[in-house]
């Protein structure tokens, strides 16, 4: 290499992982090889070869490689026995495709190089050195963080991607800091992905003002007990060796022996036969068009071109050879995406413009009312390798619904419906018989289940929970697949507006839906699905097909865009069959204690009801809010009443626990009286009304995307709400029972959020106590009141209690004077204290904010981002609401997400331990349920434990540690 040559560097292992996200699983359609990633990569260099002038690069270059990573083991791991530590496994339809993008690399004639011992990362700063040594400019084509230390006069970077060149000025844009201090900066703010610890508490921002203030690292820490600020000061002081660690783990070895000269990376054009044949070889139909025609080749050349067989075998394991011949890797090369196929990014962006500029017509789909049609359609999905799928049912109950017919979509605009048992005369007293010209559903069912089944074509549906209980009940297991309304649920979280499909349709593609009430009808009217006319059906259930698959083109690649893929595919994505499973167990509920328990609550309230007519000197009707509040308010004259704006009284469940709390003995049995109607309308009246006539259970059906946070909701019945502060609460627990020769287990994180708050605000006495197993509250009781833990009064614990779980909630010195009954001056006074015992939470607590007012969204220790869109709101209550919500969100967050990740490695862990018949059944909030044989309860507990004590490894550090309280017994009352 010489002065004025011109180094691209590729970051193949950057290349594989953006060329997998970008598209959706492909396979070799003579095989069912998985080639997604492989296709997306071929691309992806042939563009940058061929275009590399026409891009922001604007130079040629003369010599070219491709740098891979060898092993996940290298010296790092010496250094750092937990580097990387918490990396997952790479997806299994990946794995396969390591070796063949080795052979692509080889089949392009570019120099395919790794080194055992060393990352990608390292070879490429030494070929950086060595080529600006020689006078030559390097070329990086990645946009990794890590490789922004080499940028300099005779070394950039390149964003494929993007299309942007990264040079001096943008990496200090994007970092605060020139390329030179980039290793000094991660090494204090650390890497959660690659488990560098770095400093903890400081981040981007904090780290560059440091760096800006001190000059260096060295410097920073030998002058660390200068800086003002004193929580800043110490953790630096503790974390020095960690810093200096961190160091040596973020800095690039420039140095690596034995690498090949650069003179045998001197750019040559493709062997044009060598090349094809690879592309053949994977059925790559656009690519080796293109590519013969930069060769010159005929069309008869190519056609004769000699396949080597050798091709791919390296990716085979033993199971891959054996799948049925799927999809094709490429879509119709006439189509627009296929056309705009240079790039994974590019083809996305196309098939993403084309879902949205494509006109929705409803009255262009077909009515498939015969085998022969069903099949064509299938053939079609399998050719397509991702297909939108909907099912239409009697019911919004899984469990009972019967299945009336399913939509495929294959691509935007062609869609299908297929009725199963559409009948005719509705309302007829004798009901109708089926309509003619439909597939028996057995039939139609056997036809569909290879499809659904089939690992190299993806399902595609919205609310995918609900379809897979669908599936399941009929033997259909779906795999793989995507969920759109989980989709923008992780993207947009906390933003407004639904994640249901008529909304995201509105809001990304400009077309509202059929509704479903102008297809069955609204109130006395209303008829189910199978009696609806099959054309109107086939408009509105193809038309659900059409506009899921156009809306995952649209959110799809969003998720790499916004670096929010290990959140789906962690998260949200694996629960969906975890809850599925759930909901179909359901769980045992006695009849008799309910109703017993409804016998007791009615004379409870009815004795209330004697009370509050004397205490207020008449009869009235107590669920009656205008009549309560003129006897509370106008008869009684007590404080505090406020008007509606319909004029009445305002009794709302505040105000009276407000009054309560000040002495007021009527508004207390006003209060008593409400919980216990509350809890025999809403549970002991109503829950038999849903066990399930076939299994005798109870299905609560959960919510994936229902809150801001992260955490689940349940319905139909809600088992979320019921109340165990109370004993009146804790009584309804009694009726949930095992089966006999069962038990339940009920395991419940302790304390979770509190955890929590101590991990990511990095409160010292908090970790100590937890670490220690102190109890928590009395230890807080103790720091500000200088109360002994020994012998501590019940009521200093009490409020130590209150003050620990309110601050997560933000609670104001007003809330928690009325939750303590005490002035509202003491109440500020604690919270004051408070934050000076513990100085970190401040810190969080403003970080979080200036966060939230930054970015308009905070992100929990997974990365899961909930979005304020209000946090800037010139109305003052409404951005207090969001400043507040902001604070708490993180922690709540992340103790949602830590239980997910439980819930979805648990049957794996039971079923790996030979616990077969240990079934998860339930979760609420901090708290899962389970039902095992009474042999089995022994061994289960340290599993279940296990299991959730360390879901949050190894993908996060916890530097609090998990505890979980399991016990069992024949109800859920006794056992939690």
């Amino acid at each position: 290499m010489k002065k004025g040559d011109h180094l691209f560097l590729v970051d193949g292992s950057g290349y594989i992982f953006r060329a997998y996200h970008a598209l959706p699983p492909l396979t070799r359609k003579s095989d069912g090889l998985p080639v997604g990633a492989v296709s997306g990569f071929c691309n992806m260099l042939w563009k940058l070869m061929q275009n590399a002038r026409d891009t922001d690069v604007g130079a040629t270059p003369t010599h070219f490689a491709v740098i891979f990573d060898y092993s996940s083991k290298t010296f790092r791991n010496e250094l750092y026995p937990e580097y990387k530590a918490n990396r997952s496994a790479p997806p299994e339809d990946l794995i396969p495709q390591f070796g063949l993008i080795r052979e692509a690399t080889r089949a392009f004639d570019l120099p395919c190089l790794e080194m055992e011992g060393y990352e990608a990362d390292d070879l490429i700063a030494t070929y950086a050195r060595l080529a600006c040594e020689a006078g030559g400019d390097t070329t990086i084509i990645s946009s990794d963080k890590d490789l922004m230390q080499l940028v300099g006069p005779t070394v950039s970077m390149y964003d494929p991607m993007k299309d942007k060149e990264i040079n001096v000025p943008e990496v200090i844009e994007k970092w605060g800091v020139p390329p030179e201090k980039m290793i000094d900066l991660q090494a204090l703010m650390g890497d959660s992905v690659d488990n560098i610890p770095g400093v903890p508490g400081i981040g981007q921002k904090t780290a560059a003002q440091l760096l800006e203030e001190y000059g260096d690292l060295d410097t920073l820490l030998e002058r660390a007990g200068e800086i003002k600020q004193q929580k800043r000061r110490e953790t630096l002081i503790e974390n020095r060796d960690k810093a200096l660690m961190s160091r040596e783990l973020v800095r690039l070895r420039n140095d690596v022996p034995g690498v090949e000269p650069l003179d045998d990376f001197v750019l040559q054009p493709p062997n044009g036969p060598k090349l094809i044949s690879f592309l053949k070889a994977m059925e790559f139909t656009t690519l080796t068009r293109r590519v013969a025609e930069a060769s010159g080749a005929e069309a008869a050349e190519i056609e004769s071109a000699q396949v080597d067989v050798e091709w791919g075998e390296a990716a085979h394991g033993p199971d891959v050879g054996s799948k049925p011949a799927d999809a094709t890797a490429e879509g119709d090369a006439a189509s627009p995406a296929a056309a705009a196929g240079d790039t994974p990014g590019a083809l996305a962006a196309a098939r993403a413009a084309e879902a949205v500029a494509q006109k929705v017509d409803n009255t262009a789909y077909d009515c498939i009312r015969d085998i022969a049609t069903l099949r064509e359609w299938i053939a079609e999905a399998r050719e397509a390798g991702v297909v939108a799928f909907d099912t239409e049912t009697t019911s919004l109950d899984p469990m009972q619904a019967e299945l009336c017919g399913f939509s495929l979509a294959t691509r935007p605009g062609r869609a299908a419906y297929v009725p199963l048992i559409h009948k005719s005369g509705a309302g007829d007293l004798l009901g109708g018989g089926l309509v003619e010209g439909q597939i028996p559903a057995r039939d139609a069912l056997a036809e569909l289940k290879p499809l659904m089944e089939d690992r190299s074509v993806l399902k595609v549906a919205q609310n995918l929970k609900y379809d897979l209980v669908i599936m399941q009940r009929h033997g259909i297991d779906v795999a793989p697949y995507d969920d759109t309304m989980l989709l923008s649920y992780v993207l947009d979280g906390g933003s407004n507006g639904s994640h249901g499909m008529d909304a995201l349709s509105e809001r990304w593609l400009g077309h509202t839906p059929i509704a479903f009430k102008d297809v069955c009808g609204s109130g006395k009217a209303m008829v189910t699905f199978d009696f609806v006319d099959l054309d109107r059906a086939t408009c509105y259930a193809a038309e659900d097909a059409d506009v899921t698959l156009r809306l995952w083109r649209v959110l799809k690649p969003r998720l790499a865009e916004k670096g929010l893929v290990s959140v789906y595919e962690r998260l949200e994505r694996p629960l969906v069959p975890v809850l599925g499973r759930m909901e179909q167990r359901g769980i045992s509920v006695d009849r008799q204690i309910l109703s017993r328990l409804s016998g007791d609550f009615a004379q409870g309230a009815a004795a209330l009801e004697d009370e509050i007519y004397q205490l207020a000197g008449e009869r009235f009707t107590v669920g009656s809010p205008k009549q309560l509040g003129d006897i509370l308010f106008g008869k009684m004259g007590l404080p505090g009443g406020s008007k509606t704006k319909t004029g009445q009284w305002s009794t709302t469940a505040r105000e009276l626990e407000d009054l309560a709390a000040a002495g007021h003995e009527l508004p207390r049995k006003i209060v008593d009286w409400r919980q216990l109607t509350k809890l025999k309308s809403t549970y002991t009246d109503a829950l038999p009304g849903f066990i399930n006539p076939q299994t005798k259970r109870v299905h609560t059906s959960y919510a994936l995307a229902s809150t801001t946070t992260g955490r689940l909701s349940s319905s139909d019945p809600n088992l979320q709400n019921i109340p165990i502060r109370t004993a009146e609460g804790r009584k309804i627990r009694t009726a949930f029972i095992a089966e006999p020769g069962n038990l339940l287990i009920s395991a419940d994180y302790s304390q979770i959020e509190l955890r929590v708050l101590a991990h990511v605000a990095d409160i010292p006495q908090l970790r100590q106590a937890f670490a220690d197993g102190i109890d928590i509250h009395a230890m807080t009781a103790s720091e500000m009141f200088g109360v002994p833990v020994e012998g501590m009064p019940g009521e200093v614990r009490r409020r130590a209690k209150a003050i620990n779980f309110g601050i997560i909630y933000g609670i104001s010195a007003f809330g928690l004077a009325n939750q303590l009954a005490i002035p509202r001056e003491e109440a500020s006074a604690y919270i004051k204290k408070y934050f000076e015992r513990f100085p970190g939470i401040r810190d969080y607590m403003d970080a979080a904010k200036a966060h939230s007012r930054d970015n308009g969204y905070v992100e929990t220790i997974f990365g899961r981002r909930i979005h304020f869109p209000e946090i800037r709101s010139p109305n003052p209550s409404v951005r207090a609401f969001n400043e507040r919500a902001s604070i708490n969100a993180p922690i709540q967050g992340s103790a949602a997400d830590i239980i997910r990740r439980a819930m979805v490695r648990m049957e794996a862990a039971l079923e790996k331990a030979g616990l077969h018949n240990t079934q998860m059944l339930l979760q609420v909030h901090d708290e899962l349920i389970f039902e095992a044989p009474e042999g089995e309860i022994e061994a289960a507990m340290p599993v279940i434990r296990d299991v959730m004590e360390h879901a949050a490894m190894p993908a996060l550090a916890m530097k609090v540690p998990l505890h979980v309280d399991a016990r069992a017994a024949k109800n859920w009352d006794e056992a939690h």
